[in-house]
């Protein structure tokens, strides 16, 4: 059997202008809105990070700088918090920094998730890699990525994550036909269509925010023409995938968060906030108190 080479890079696109989140986002990035006490691009970059994928190129565009500034040092900082003996707070500013070699590339013009993914090429190479989105937050219990990598390795295609979605929600994403195939955990990708009506979506199964490519992504996207809103959708570059070689569905049920949508985002936040060792405890009392006051419990 063909040994799989293991993948190492990753990709996060964030040229996006997240007008669903306005005013909030006109003058900072939308993947730089909090989620308790970190910016979301965090999460999806520790994610990156704990499944082993530390060389990661960030996709940008014009008014993304303060992104690239996170993850950068800050000498000012860092020497503020050291003479004022705030060693907690010093390393953890540090480990921002050190965590993974990040690299930027601007997108010239948000064209949509087609053109970030391809813009991408000169750095992956020949090399397999996986896309993260980073309006996308996955619960680092669930192991997603971890997954799909292992499945790639296994099979040695793509593996595109997936979920089952209510009937009503599949218009908001890309929507695949499935069968059975040979390798457990895994469905085979039959087609894909990007964000149908109901009538004539093939599925309820909807493409998530993570994906493992094999390069031949690169070649699909040459022959995509613009699509919905006038731009390059990724699910025409699948689409085209698929008349080469099989594409993988890696099925799960919870642990993601869309944090490009407002009721989600505030999810996330109260759920990742009860969730930590600092403030959890006193925050579900906050919450319980606030559903006693408004008759709720």
């Amino acid at each position: 059997m063909k040994q799989i080479p293991q993948i190492t890079k990753a990709v996060i696109p964030a040229a996006g202008l997240g007008t669903r989140f306005l005013p909030a986002t006109k003058a900072q990035p939308k993947e730089m809105l909090p989620v308790v006490d970190k910016p979301a691009i965090q999460y999806v970059v520790e994610e990156s990070v704990d499944a082993g994928l530390r060389d990661i190129l960030v996709i940008t565009g014009r008014g993304k700088r303060s992104i690239e500034d996170h993850f950068d040092r800050s000498f000012e900082l860092e020497h503020y918090l050291e003479i004022k003996g705030r060693q907690d707070e010093l390393i953890k500013v540090q480990k921002i920094a050190e965590m993974a070699n990040l690299h930027y590339l601007r997108q010239g013009s948000p064209k949509g998730l087609g053109d970030a993914v391809s813009v991408a090429k000169d750095h992956t190479g020949d090399d397999s890699f996986a896309v993260l989105l980073a309006d996308d937050l996955m619960d680092p219990d669930v192991g997603v990525l971890r997954s799909m990598l292992a499945k790639h390795r296994e099979t040695g295609f793509s593996v595109i994550a997936l979920k089952e979605v209510l009937p009503e929600e599949i218009s908001l994403y890309g929507s695949v036909a499935i069968s059975r195939c040979d390798f457990s955990e895994l469905v085979k990708i039959t087609s894909i269509v990007e964000k149908p009506s109901v009538d004539e979506a093939p599925s309820n199964f909807a493409v998530m925010g993570r994906y493992v490519f094999t390069p031949t992504i690169y070649e699909a996207l040459k022959d995509v023409a613009p699509g919905k809103g006038g731009e390059l959708q990724l699910t025409d570059g699948i689409s085209k995938m698929l008349d080469v070689e099989p594409v993988y569905g890696y099925c799960f049920t919870n642990g993601r968060y869309d944090i490009g949508n407002k009721l989600d985002y505030l999810r996330a936040t109260l759920e990742i906030a009860l969730d930590s060792a600092d403030i959890g405890t006193q925050f579900a009392k906050v919450l319980t108190d606030l559903a006693k006051k408004r008759g709720l419990i």
